[in-house]
């Protein structure tokens, strides 16, 4: 695996590059789901909860991240 170092200053910048390798590495829907795990820090009912969750587009998640 081929590892990039980038000049990142902007925490805009930070967050895309982020979100962009979680993608490549996970795909879109393990980038969400990692998102999700990230955020409420591995507490509550993922199955009750991924029911209670509008169906959003790749696209539109994507823009959440950023």
């Amino acid at each position: 695996m081929m590892t990039q170092t980038m000049n990142l200053t902007k925490p805009s910048e930070i967050r895309r590059a982020g979100t962009e390798a979680l993608t490549r590495a996970l795909g879109p829907i393990g980038m969400a789901r990692y998102l999700e795990e990230f955020d409420h820090g591995g507490t509550g009912d993922y199955t009750k909860e991924k029911y209670e969750q509008p169906d959003y587009t790749i696209e539109e998640i994507i823009s959440m991240a950023r």
